[in-house]
């Protein structure tokens, strides 16, 4: 990741002030042009940005492979990424703007993920979901450094498996669904991790990566737990230190018996 912008201070502690520095997130405009027609505007951290590009059109619907991308290339002095698809666009989008940070964008937000007749039982644990927030929690180095960032983890009973961070919370999960096309992991029935609030785009998205559990240290919203409901998905809130709440199916997390039972 690159380094993060410093910038000088007045710093007032206990009623004395000082002069300091402060290091600073980085909001970048990343303007998307795609075969020649203008898309959409990404607000998001400026690093690697082909995993960022690559998952944010997979998981909009627009590719499914890497074949899927004629070409790409990415004018960071201009904020410009360029991209020729095999496939054409819709001639008519209708973007949705979603509650992530900075305004995240959907073309594709579905009503209804998944049938519920074709839902398979997933299983986890709660001492591996644990030990997963604990392992994302350790990587959180930007968070603590100056704040600001998003992180999120995808990972299954032997640990952690991707990384991602950006200042947008939905384009951590654009990010990890880059990555893991590139490095040819599959998502299925994986749980995820992240640090901000889970919304209903980032539900969507992490539908379609087939993950079978979300987790976050704090709140979901109202509809991203009807849509965890509708997609078979476990959802679990305020996942802190050896604590949790769990608002979906929480059939398939294995945890202690509820007191009284």
């Amino acid at each position: 990741m690159e380094a993060p912008s410093t910038r000088k201070i007045i710093r007032v502690v206990q009623g004395q002030s000082e002069q300091a520095e402060r290091r600073v997130v980085e909001e970048y405009p990343l303007r998307l042009r795609v075969n020649e027609r203008e898309l959409a505007t990404l607000v998001c951290s400026p690093h690697q940005l082909n995993f960022l590009l690559v998952g944010f059109f997979r998981l909009q619907g627009f590719i499914d492979s890497l074949d899927d991308i004629l070409s790409m290339g990415v004018c960071s002095e201009y904020g410009l990424a360029e991209l020729r698809l095999r496939t054409e666009l819709p001639e008519r989008l209708q973007p949705t703007l979603t509650s992530g940070c900075g305004t995240g964008i959907s073309y594709n937000l579905p009503q209804n993920l998944l049938n519920p007749a074709q839902q398979r039982p997933r299983s986890y644990r709660s001492e591996e979901l644990f030990r997963l927030m604990k392992e994302l929690n350790n990587l959180t180095e930007q968070y603590r450094s100056h704040g600001g960032i998003h992180s999120a983890a995808i990972g299954d009973a032997d640990g952690l498996l991707l990384h991602a961070e950006d200042i947008g919370r939905h384009n951590t999960l654009d990010r990890l669904a880059g990555e893991a096309l590139f490095k040819g992991i599959d998502a299925q029935d994986k749980m995820l991790v992240t640090s901000g609030r889970i919304s209903s785009e980032m539900v969507a998205k992490a539908a379609r990566l087939g993950v079978g559990l979300m987790a976050s240290r704090t709140s979901p919203t109202d509809r991203a737990i009807e849509l965890c409901e509708q997609a078979g998905i476990t959802m679990v809130g305020y996942l802190r230190g050896n604590s949790m709440e769990i608002y979906s199916h929480p059939q398939q997390l294995a945890c202690p018996p509820l007191k009284g039972l």
